[in-house]
């Protein structure tokens, strides 16, 4: 099934933008998992999958473990057990297309990931595996939630209405040439919630991945007014350390929960449907 239409699907099922993030991080893991970081992160899934429309394993925090093993068998536990929800790989892949085959076959035939994020900065031919590969998509780095994103990303550069910040010029680029090839998306930050509403007039009713709510501080209110599409969806709202470590006693699988659902019943209370 193409990335478009499991999201769309993801959403309609759950009535759920929220996406969890999996960023495990052993030195806060509950004592009742024992350093596990597969049974803290299928716990976290198996209590949060009916109320969210997507999981997004960070790779770096399972490779900095040496648990590479760990996340094949997470992504096929939530490919088997929550088929309806989107499994973002998030890798920010970019290089040349040589290299981005083998990054493509990683994500897509290793993990089994419905999507992954790249980064933009090689041009199309590094993102054209990607989009090549059956049932890939990507979601491409745009103006991300970090404190330095703007030192590149708003940049002026020569686009079609003149000058303009460089992740609009990425925006155009995304939903009109490599769309084409094949299903893409947009990476733009909570934090930023002027330049998301402004990417979402671009882009028409491209997904976005909105990282940036929780721990980052991004106003959920702000976020859903500025980036929902025209069906009141549109966005892949991630939270991770808000919902992975809301409790780290024994009872840390149920507090994610309740985060969970306070996150989605929050993002729902604002938006537009």
């Amino acid at each position: 099934m193409a990335f478009h239409e499991h999201l769309r699907r993801a959403w309609a099922g759950s009535q759920s933008m929220l996406c969890v993030g999996l960023d495990p991080d052993p030195a806060r893991f509950p004592q009742a998992v024992h350093g596990s970081v597969f049974d803290f992160c299928a716990a976290i899934v198996d209590a949060t999958a009916d109320v969210v429309c997507a999981f997004k394993p960070q790779i770096a925090y399972f490779a900095a473990e040496g648990a590479e093993a760990e996340l094949e068998r997470l992504c096929t536990h939530i490919r088997d057990r929550h088929p309806q929800a989107l499994l973002v790989l998030d890798a920010k892949r970019g290089d040349i297309g040589s290299t981005a085959q083998q990054y493509a076959r990683e994500a897509f035939d290793r993990y089994g990931a419905h999507v992954v994020t790249v980064n933009p900065y090689l041009g199309t031919d590094s993102v054209e595996p990607f989009l090549q590969h059956p049932g890939g998509g990507v979601f491409v780095l745009c103006r991300t939630s970090n404190k330095g994103s703007g030192d590149f990303q708003s940049l002026t550069v020569a686009g079609p209405a003149g000058g303009e910040p460089l992740y609009e010029h990425i925006a155009r680029r995304v939903a009109g040439e490599w769309n084409a090839i094949g299903d893409c998306g947009l990476v733009v930050g909570a934090t930023y919630p002027d330049e998301l509403r402004r990417v979402r007039a671009i882009v028409g009713d491209l997904p976005l991945l909105v990282p940036g709510v929780g721990a980052q501080g991004g106003d959920v209110e702000a976020t859903v007014k500025a980036g929902a599409d025209s069906t009141g969806f549109g966005m892949v709202i991630n939270s991770s350390r808000a919902v992975l470590y809301a409790s780290a006693g024994d009872d840390f699988a149920a507090a994610a929960r309740a985060e969970a659902v306070a996150t989605r019943d929050a993002i729902n209370a604002h938006a537009p449907r």
